[in-house]
């Protein structure tokens, strides 16, 4: 999977500081690597993952990024000493800065080209469950819990675009009850409400979580790319201008080597070789 040919001066990133970063066979994995404290953000991993999402599509290697959190949580959210110990003593100036970086990196994801798969063990909490939320896939652990706690620090529960996700995941009456109230929900609750994409033991996420990105990445990337464009794209469009989109990214596609190798697969009675071209 080389590179494609529109980059300019800048290199790829290889020394992630702020989490632990690998990729393997076309699968990109994230670590939050913080155990002791469940693994909270800081201003300085915020902006590492920003970054990563928008060089992610051009490293060449990576078909599918999965995030996950090492020890007995996923992401707890912002770190409230190094964070939020911090916020209050800024400036405005400051503090729309970061605003919009943590806006940024949800952006990101919901932009990023490539599939992206949440592990979930443990609390995912604050910034953690938006982040969670502004995931493709979600496989969550029977152990696993939510929590859009914004509300209880004194904050807006529509923190870094979980009153426009959340509505649309959920519906509208039960995003208002997770964002006003702030109350942490489990694993099973989650999955009734949509939160959850595969509800595995909580021996079982590395096996869950690598079978969905092994699928993923063995899958016609390009078309998986699109269908998330369009999902993105079409949450705010009218009916007629998403038909219009539809077809314009469907033709395209019908001239991919993807669309004629399904042909010829199914021809030959064997699987069809993806190459995302």
């Amino acid at each position: 999977m080389p590179a494609g040919p529109f980059r300019g001066s800048a290199a790829i990133t290889h020394d992630w500081k702020h989490f632990d970063f690998t990729v393997a066979d076309g699968v990109a994995t994230v670590t939050f690597n913080r155990p002791d404290k469940l693994n909270p953000l800081t201003f300085e991993s915020y902006a590492d993952l920003r970054d990563l999402l928008y060089e992610l599509p051009q490293r060449g290697d990576t078909r599918v990024l999965v995030i996950r959190g090492k020890g007995t949580a996923f992401c707890a959210g912002g770190d409230v000493n190094e964070i939020i110990g911090e916020l209050i003593t800024m400036k405005a100036r400051d503090l729309m800065a970061f605003t919009k970086m943590t806006g940024d990196v949800i952006r990101a994801m919901r932009e990023c080209p490539i599939p992206i798969i949440s592990g979930i063990q443990g609390i995912a909490a604050g910034a953690g469950a938006v982040i969670a939320l502004a995931s493709d896939f979600r496989v969550v652990t029977e152990s696993g819990r939510f929590a859009f706690l914004f509300t209880k620090v004194g904050l807006s529960g529509g923190d870094m675009g979980a009153a426009y996700l959340l509505p649309r995941a959920v519906g509208a009456a039960r995003a208002t009850e997770l964002l006003m109230l702030g109350d942490t929900i489990d694993a099973p609750t989650a999955e009734k409400y949509g939160l959850v994409s595969r509800l595995v033991p909580d021996d079982g996420l590395d096996e869950g979580v690598a079978a969905l990105a092994r699928r993923l990445a063995d899958g016609p990337t390009l078309a998986y790319a699109q269908t998330k464009a369009l999902i993105t794209r079409e949450l705010d469009m009218p009916l007629g201008a998403s038909m219009e989109l539809d077809a314009m990214t469907q033709a395209l596609l019908m001239t991919t080597e993807d669309h004629a190798e399904f042909h010829a697969s199914f021809n030959d009675k064997r699987k069809p070789r993806w190459t995302g071209r």
